[in-house]
């Protein structure tokens, strides 16, 4: 509704300004300057390198096709049949293979298949090196923003590998115990995360004196991932909590005692 010529009176500020046409003044900064420099130097900045993430929650078991080196002997090369992870795959992308993080190379979406290179840290580091062609694997492809955090956080840096020494059937659920180092078990506790082949687990218990810590694995879980298909005696890819490596180190760091001692 209008303002009556009556209204605008009863108010004398918005009478003020309105019949003044009052403009604040703006600093001399804030002033356009519709004149082109002379010169522009633009900034660049290096973009800081964003690391792939998995939940540990298989999406897909895929299939080994081919592997080994190439023709000159320096590539170790994988392709993996994977009807799933191709739906929306680029190439770069990061896809979890029984836990650990590769890299796209090419991808074919009439075969649905995919290929990634192996450094040879990563064959030393993994069970990778053991699979041979029709091996199932775990596949995950990287976490999106949208992305249910169903498990736990995952980097798909393997620290190292175990060996199953027992599987146990226990009405429809399945304990495994798995033999790890001295260097990945201090990181292992009851109750707490681990992924064993890319699967993110709950430890049950954590035998010290044995090397040793189970698991179990429920019926759903046996039917989705790879591990239940390997046998007594074969390894498995292990990546533990990566906070109870950030706790080691800040402890070992000495960063503690000199909060202490202030």
């Amino acid at each position: 509704m209008a303002m009556s010529s009556t209204s605008i009176l009863k108010f004398p500020l918005y009478n003020s300004l309105r019949l003044t046409n009052l403009k604040p003044k703006l600093p001399s900064s804030l002033i356009f300057n519709p004149q082109k420099p002379k010169s522009l130097t633009l900034k660049t900045y290096q973009r800081t390198q964003i690391k792939s993430l998995f939940t540990g929650i298989v999406e897909e078991l895929g299939k080994i096709k081919e592997l080994g080196f190439d023709e000159s002997g320096e590539s170790f090369d994988m392709v993996i049949h994977s009807p799933t992870v191709l739906q929306d795959v680029n190439l770069g992308d990061s896809i979890a293979v029984n836990g650990t993080c590769l890299t796209v190379t090419e991808f074919d979406s009439d075969r649905l298949e995919f290929k990634a290179g192996l450094a040879p840290e990563t064959l030393r580091k993994t069970s990778l090196i053991e699979l041979v062609k029709g091996s199932v694997v775990n596949l995950e492809r990287a976490v999106k923003p949208s992305t249910r955090m169903g498990g736990h956080f995952v980097q798909g840096h393997v620290d190292g590998t175990g060996e199953i020494v027992s599987m146990e059937v226990e009405g429809d659920s399945l304990w495994i115990k798995v033999k790890t180092s001295p260097e990945i078990l201090k990181f292992i506790v009851p109750k707490g995360f681990i992924a064993v082949d890319g699967t993110s687990l709950t430890v049950v218990e954590v035998f010290d004196e044995d090397g040793c810590f189970n698991f179990m694995m429920v019926a759903y879980t046996q039917q989705n991932v790879v591990i239940p298909l390997k046998k007594i005696g074969q390894k498995v890819n292990l990546e533990v909590d990566v906070l109870g490596k950030y706790v080691e180190k800040l402890l070992s760091s000495g960063f503690v005692e000199s909060i202490k001692s202030r």
